[in-house]
């Protein structure tokens, strides 16, 4: 039996889910996963039977339960101090936390208006002013991350090697490839480096098998 378990929605379309999904991934501990599909009629109802808060994802470890990515986050840090979820650095560390906290609680035109849709690639939505200045915004995070600790000769990814911060951007590439965003060199190459982390690769492959499909999220 696992220790853990990942409560999850749809892999093709929650981006929240996906970002606890590489988290753990990450640590190579098994677990077990319960996807649960979103926006049918009985979603919340199964989505109660593990959290009081009614959204995915939900991490069950023990006796403990834990809802919220970053809360999933900090969790995770904490019982695998080896994996480098954080940076090590603490000033490296601070700007991850900062990032990933931005990106947790803003970009909400981007996230209304290119929602997560793993199989959509090549899929075109009109670029509004308020989804415009979020792609700028993320732009800007990606390449001040990467000049100030990604450091050289790295796998090119936000603080060098694999962080939370990545986890918690990589429904934003994804949504940036489905929705053929055009981003400056750098930003592409970052996307190209979390486009090609096995664990990304391994959720978009799961994504890309599942049959189900919610007419919320198939815009367009």
């Amino acid at each position: 039996m696992n220790d853990f378990t990942l409560v999850s929605g749809s892999k093709n379309y929650s981006s929240w889910s996906m970002r606890a999904g590489l988290m753990l991934a990450w640590t190579g501990v098994p677990f077990e996963e319960i996807v649960i599909h979103l926006d049918q009629p009985d979603t919340r109802q199964r989505i109660l039977e593990h959290s009081p808060a009614g959204k995915v994802p939900i991490l069950k470890t023990g006796d403990v339960t834990v809802w919220d990515s970053l809360a999933i986050s900090e969790t995770l840090a904490e019982r695998f101090p080896g994996m480098g979820l954080w940076p090590v650095d603490a000033a490296a560390r601070a700007h991850a936390r900062a990032v990933s906290s931005e990106v947790h609680a803003g970009f909400a035109a981007l996230r209304q208006e290119m929602p997560l849709d793993v199989r959509a690639e090549g899929r075109t939505v009109p670029i509004t002013d308020a989804v415009s200045a979020d792609i700028g915004r993320i732009q800007d995070i990606w390449i001040d991350c990467r000049e100030r600790f990604g450091g050289a000769g790295d796998g090119g990814l936000l603080f060098g090697e694999f962080t939370i911060a990545d986890a918690m951007f990589a429904p934003v590439v994804s949504r940036f490839r489905t929705y053929g965003v055009e981003v400056n060199s750098p930003a592409r190459a970052y996307m190209d480096a979390v486009w090609n982390l096995s664990i990304v690769r391994t959720w978009h492959d799961a994504a890309m098998a599942e049959d189900y499909i919610s007419n919320v999220y198939e815009i367009g």
